[in-house]
């Protein structure tokens, strides 16, 4: 029975953002310094709180379902292998002295009596991947000791020789003193000694976290295993700090658009608490105001709050405050945080942008160092926030109060590595196909994807959600209920709601689509003989590039007349605009030929720097957006009429690539940011035609391509994954990260960067990825061959006015924007004639120009006064 490494890859996470009992959020040490720190003796004080489904802010269950509160205890509710509970404010540290741990412990489950295999007692010495508290909480491996099914005392894998008896409760007390932990077992009421075992190990090291540990390997037993009360740790070798507390509130995330505040927190499992009041608070002249109280979700743990006519002008400090009744008393916890002042009168706004979140690198404090160093003024997370894998133990789909801590873990965790980044600035969230389950999600208007014949493939290729709706919405509600209201909120199938909307912010306007919502599942759409799996098309014979007019949806009806309605507004100061979303619209992957799926890029070789890979083709995952074609185009057409950058995620692979429609390079650029953890190390490696031009002064990968689909691209830089010499290889070979994108409203340009996660941008500002970084004229977001030009606009007497043009006859937009130049010529894509108008943002004035034609006369000019509208 081997014990010594029993914690592999399966402890769950926290969210810890340092959100301290009325703490300032500001400037508190990291994990690294208070791991350090003498810590004060400890003692649970599980019988002060009522019954719950969580243990409270000093611990990490793994997993979180399966430990409660139940009669001032903290109870393992599953019989099953690998559960534990391990303590955040108090670790072991390097320090040789002395420490002792000490547990009354019950067992509850009848079932196990008997089983050398089954086991309960503590865990000490856990190490996770990084030298890091939160790491070895999720993913310990650590030394077992404690009492197994037999009654015998254990250490590791020395076993006592005098059973105990488990049909009452018994106090463990493990001390130890340099090389040496003695185990004793002693009668819980009146402190009788029922055994001991001493344990010795040369040059030990018991540095690492504390926990409590219940192994019951009955597979389907739904009795609970074990209750533990009176945990207690104590002695000079202990470190820790009590700021290393997570929740009860975790993390909270916001927006402001067009003067709404929209303010979302994010709970610990507290909501059945009678008597609990959430309310945000913001400070005036040195005091704490409440200006909102809310409730949380029951199944998401998520309140929200709205504040209408919200002042940006200067930054608000603001904090979340939660009063909760507990057995002593009335406690208040807090989670503090800043309203930023909304960058309007500034030249440039700079947007992080991430995606795509394994928990390899968990707790990838690195990255929120170095974001942090960015300063930027938004933060977005286009999905995959996390992994079915995120923690260990997959997923549990049911029943549905626990399949939403099943997700509340996961979403945890993310929030425990990223908080910081946005805390003080503005977010927005887009979930992918993983935060809801699945590989890949064509979610046909939000119809059940049936089960019955398994979970994966199968399922997904019929199109729609594996999950209820009820948890999907759940999910929508943690991620997406503090964006701005939704375009139109009308359910769609199974009443799942939207959430696609717009978000101006600091004068740019940003379309947040939902890739997956509406579109069609190919497999149900495209002939039988393409024999569809998991979005792959398994006969090779079979074109799909033939099937251009196949009748699917991309982004559905009703997102493309949001996307047409958003190209027209400009109003309330927008000054540029981009669109945000899962996914980019082309396929910028290849694979070995003759590949008919994806599954195998995990094990695909990473090549050392400067090797080009041979033997490539372009894929045709249609769970990208390069597909349905005729969707993509449409959608395109849309996005270009607006000069919109396009920003996504889902790739893993960052690339910059110049969409075309009809031609190379007629629509807009669009920049996939890299991966945060890449599960799917995916590659950029064509076969070059004859012919092939790369761009100038850039690899022979870059240049005008076609997708497997067959959709024109022009690639400008790929973050190729290779061997970079740095441990750990599973996360820097596969070319991870994050995005900048800064906005330069003046010089109406996009600066486009793309930053290695490990790299420190003050100590090596050089260190993006080769490619990056590289800037973009918003002009470029239509580079379509104009046939000329109409006269040229003198807008002189206007300030900042927005330009309309459209086709005279047929009534369609042909494009808009906000222009700062005082001489503007429109160009146009056609000898028809045109309509121009010329307005002023707020002033209630403009000018109409009507049978406009192509202007023949250079020193054509019309001068552009606008006039008061008509009442």
């Amino acid at each position: 029975m081997k014990r010594r490494h029993a914690v592999k890859a399966i402890a769950l996470g926290t969210v810890t953002p340092h959100l301290l009992l009325g703490a300032s959020a500001a400037a508190k040490p990291g994990p690294q310094t208070l791991r350090t720190m003498a810590a004060s003796p400890f003692a649970s004080t599980w019988q002060q709180w009522p019954d719950m489904p969580w243990v409270g802010p000093e611990y990490w269950g793994n997993r979180l379902q399966d430990w409660e509160i139940r009669q001032g205890r903290a109870v393992c509710v599953i019989a099953n292998k690998n559960r534990s509970l391990y303590s955040l404010t108090h670790q072991l540290g390097t320090e040789t002295g002395n420490f002792t741990l000490q547990v009354s412990l019950e067992w509850l489950n009848a079932a196990a009596k008997g089983l050398p295999e089954a086991y309960a007692g503590f865990r000490l010495a856990a190490k996770g991947k990084f030298d890091d508290y939160r790491s070895a909480a999720v993913f310990g491996q650590g030394l077992d000791a404690g009492i197994n099914g037999q009654g015998y005392l254990f250490v590791g894998e020395k076993t006592g020789s005098q059973p105990i008896p488990l049909d009452a409760e018994v106090t463990l007390r493990l001390d130890g003193t340099g090389n040496e932990l003695q185990l004793k077992a002693l009668h819980a009421g009146n402190g009788k000694l029922l055994g001991m075992l001493t344990y010795t190990q040369p040059n030990a090291n018991w540095e690492g976290n504390l926990g409590l540990c219940a192994h019951f390997p009955l597979e389907g037993n739904s009795d609970p295993s074990v209750a533990f009360s009176d945990w207690q740790i104590s002695g000079n070798a202990i470190v820790g700090s009590p700021e290393q507390v997570f929740g009860p509130i975790c993390f909270a995330q916001y927006t402001l658009h067009r003067g709404t505040l929209k303010l979302a927190a994010q709970l610990a499992p507290v909501d059945q608490v009678p008597g609990l009041k959430v309310s945000l608070q913001v400070k005036k002249n040195g005091q704490w105001t409440t200006v909102q109280q809310s409730k949380p979700d029951p199944l998401g743990r998520v309140a929200h709050f709205r504040q209408e006519n919200w002042s940006a002008e200067e930054a608000v400090l603001y904090r979340v405050k939660l009063d909760l009744p507990l057995k002593s008393g009335l406690k208040p916890y807090t989670y503090e945080g800043t309203i930023a002042r909304e960058p309007t009168s500034e030249e440039k706004v700079k947007m992080a942008l991430f995606s795509c979140n394994a928990d390899y690198g968990f707790p990838d404090q690195e990255v929120a160092v170095n974001v942090g160093k960015q300063q930027p003024d938004l933060a977005v997370f286009l999905g995959d926030q996390f992994y079915e894998s995120t923690g260990g133990f997959g997923i549990q789909t049911a029943p549905l109060e626990k399949s939403s801590l099943d997700y509340l873990r996961k979403w945890y965790l993310f929030g425990w590595s990223y908080r910081e980044i946005f805390r003080h600035i503005p977010s927005a969230f887009i979930p992918d196909d993983h935060d809801v389950y699945h590989g890949n999600v064509w979610g046909e208007g939000g119809k059940s994807a049936p089960t019955d014949e398994g979970w994966g493939y199968v399922a997904q290729d019929q199109g729609g959600y594996k999950m209820p709706p009820e948890w999907v919405n759940m999910v929508q509600l943690t991620q997406t209920g503090h964006l701005p209201d939704p375009y139109d909120p009308r359910p769609v199938k199974q009443g799942i709601g939207t959430y696609y909307t717009d978000w101006l912010y600091g004068g740019i306007s940003f379309a947040i689509l939902e890739d997956r919502k509406f579109k069609s599942a190919p497999k149900n759409v495209l002939p039988e003989e393409a024999k569809v799996l998991n979005g792959f098309i398994q006969n090779p014979e079979f074109d799909i590039k033939a099937h251009y007019d196949v009748d699917a949806q991309l982004l559905g009806e009703r997102q493309l007349e949001f996307l047409e309605h958003w190209s027209t507004d400009w109003t309330q100061g927008a000054e540029m605009k981009a669109v945000l979303s899962q996914t980019n619209f082309c396929t910028v992957a290849t694979l070995p030929k003759g590949s008919i799926i994806d599954s195998i890029v995990p094990k695909l070789p990473i090549p050392p720097p400067g090797e080009y890979v041979s033997g490539d083709a372009p894929t045709t995952d249609m769970d990208s957006n390069g597909w349905p074609q005729k969707g993509r185009d449409e959608a395109l057409r849309i996005i270009r009429k607006a000069f919109a950058l396009h920003v996504a995620g889902d790739q893993h692979l960052a690339s910059v690539v110049h969409y075309g429609v009809d031609e190379h390079g007629d629509a807009g650029y669009a920049f996939a940011g890299p991966a945060l953890n890449n599960l799917f190390p995916r590659r950029w490696w064509p076969e070059l035609p004859e012919g092939h031009v790369p761009l100038p002064g850039k690899p022979a990968y870059t240049g005008d391509f076609e997708d497997g689909f067959g959709n024109k691209m022009t690639v400008h830089a790929v973050a190729n994954p290779q061997k970079r010499d740095r441990e750990p290889a599973l996360i820097y070979d596969r070319a991870t990260g994050y995005g900048l994108v800064t906005f330069d409203k003046v010089q109406k340009e996009m600066h486009l960067e793309c930053w290695p996660r490990y790299v420190d941008p003050e100590e090596n500002p050089d260190g993006q990825y080769a490619g990056w970084p590289m800037t973009i004229s918003q002009q470029d977001n239509y580079a379509r061959a104009a046939v000329g030009t109409l006269p040229e606009l003198d807008l002189s007497a206007c300030r900042q006015p927005i330009v309309q043009v459209r086709d005279e006859e047929s009534g369609e937009l042909v494009y808009s924007l906000r222009v700062r130049e005082k001489h503007f010529r429109p160009r146009v894509f056609s000898d028809a004639k045109h309509i121009v108008r010329v307005w002023e943002d707020g002033a209630n004035r403009e000018q109409v120009f009507s049978g406009l034609t192509l202007d023949r006369l250079e020193e054509n000019q019309l001068q552009v006064i606008p006039q008061p509208l008509q009442a």
